[in-house]
């Protein structure tokens, strides 16, 4: 078992190392960016007025769920524990400058994102429930034609089996732990609580999950920044200091201090970049599989609302947790992950802040369950068909009790899903640069046509 261990060790590092993925995802959002013309920054504003208008469904569109719901399905997949322990642990090991990389991750993954959307509705299929499909394996299949079809049925194999890991044991396990260590809640208890509510939601399908996630995601999202909010107000004198750092330390690196052991600039941009990427998944090809479901009659309006994901995700909410482990002066403690985002939260609130962290960890890595049940059931039917459906969404709850359960192995399920996680990428990467002409094309079509009216 320490063999396998140290193997797949070996090729998780190498999958997420500084020499493949993470500079493909950065290259690749890099070069969309550009060929958009920095469309995704320059139209942030009108990205939020169609998910405003995009609450509600328009006659005649096609899709199972309002776009507001595809994109709130989306960030049930991506705000996890990425956003309060990934954040955290990416500056106890690269230092506050860490967040300024993470925050350039962040703004080059939305174009990544945005052409994700596009494409999951332009080549989107309607399967035999009637239920419209769409994503990576699709869209390489109906966009480069049946010759790439071995692409896309990769992409649905490594999803099939990420999600298992990375979306399902991983977050019941946590969700389990964080029970058990704050409330005294039997991990066997919490396991049965959560497949029952997830049991509830998965089994009505995407109009269900729609639905849950667009009521859940902006609430969990809504509280967690409003406690985030009161400590930084209380402690705004530190604010443009906590600012200073970020960028200062971007380029220089972090001293030794405290409990800190000091970082280059290369080990700011690796965590920082390496984390930004876990947290939002821009380029990885999930959330596409959401956006595919969405209300609209137009690929790009669903992209300018897609690429919001990554904004909310990294931009907004790994910002709060940042700047609250920054001013509240712990960052140096020597702790990390969820314990230091914990202490961060509890300095700056005495009494609350800890709930903040706990109720936010908890209903994050629910919603992360949910998301990624819907990924994985949609890559598995890509595969298998439509007779897939029902036993996938057994053996997720059957899941969530090993997930919930698991003490021994987790490190290895956890390096296991990390990886295929990884490779979900690789296609993903392939499709986005071969079809980033049709991306560009539409895009410019689109905005000429909004002139005109």
């Amino acid at each position: 078992m320490d063999a396998l261990q140290s193997f797949v060790g070996m090729v998780d590092s190498f999958i997420w190392g500084p020499y493949l993925l993470i500079p493909l995802l950065l290259l690749t959002g890099l070069y969309l960016t550009v060929g958009l013309r920095f469309m995704t920054l320059r139209r942030i504003g009108y990205g939020f007025r169609m998910l405003w208008q995009g609450r509600v469904a328009k006659e005649g569109h096609e899709g199972q769920i309002t776009p507001f719901n595809a994109l709130s399905t989306a960030l049930a997949a991506t705000v996890g524990t990425g956003n309060i322990a990934g954040v955290a642990t990416a500056i106890y090991l690269g230092g506050p400058g860490a967040i300024f990389w993470m925050w350039m991750t962040a703004l080059v993954g939305m174009a990544s994102k945005y052409g994700e959307a596009v494409l999951a509705v332009k080549y989107r299929e309607v399967d035999e429930l009637g239920n419209h499909v769409g994503g990576p394996m699709y869209y390489i299949k109906n966009g480069l034609g049946e010759n790439w079809k071995w692409l896309g049925m990769l992409f649905a194999f490594f999803g099939t089996f990420a999600a298992f890991g990375i979306g399902n044991a991983i977050q019941a396990n946590s969700v389990a732990q964080a029970a058990f260590d704050h409330f005294g809640v039997p991990l066997w208890a919490t396991a049965v609580v959560l497949a029952v509510l997830t049991f509830l939601v998965v089994i009505g399908g995407i109009k269900r999950l729609g639905e849950v996630a667009g009521k859940l995601v902006p609430l969990m999202a809504i509280l967690y920044i409003a406690g985030s909010l009161v400590i930084i107000a209380l402690h705004v004198d530190q604010l443009p200091a906590a600012v200073a750092l970020i960028f200062t330390d971007a380029f220089t690196g972090t001293a030794a201090t405290g409990g800190f052991a000091g970082s280059t600039i290369m080990m700011a941009v690796r965590f920082g970049v390496a984390r930004g990427i876990f947290s939002n998944e821009a380029g990885l090809g999930s959330a596409p599989i959401a956006h595919a479901a969405a209300q609209t009659d137009n690929p790009v309006r669903q992209g300018t609302i897609g690429m919001l994901g990554t904004f909310i995700d990294t931009i907004v909410i790994c910002s709060m947790t940042a700047l609250v482990i920054i001013m509240t002066g712990v960052w140096n403690s020597g702790e990390t992950s969820a314990t230091l985002s914990t202490l961060a939260y509890d300095t700056g609130l005495p009494g609350f802040g800890k709930i903040v962290v706990v109720f936010g960890l908890l209903i994050f890595a629910y919603t992360t369950l949910l998301g990624w049940s819907y990924y994985g059931e949609r890559c598995a039917e890509y595969i298998f068909g439509v007779g897939i459906i029902k036993p996938y969404r057994y053996a997720w709850i059957a899941m969530i009790f090993i997930g919930a359960l698991a003490k021994d192995q987790l490190a290895l399920l956890w390096d296991i899903s990390d990886a295929l996680n990884g490779l979900m990428a690789l296609p993903n990467i392939v499709a986005l640069l071969l079809l980033s002409p049709v991306i560009f094309r539409i895009t410019q079509e689109y905005f000429e046509n909004e002139k005109k009216k």
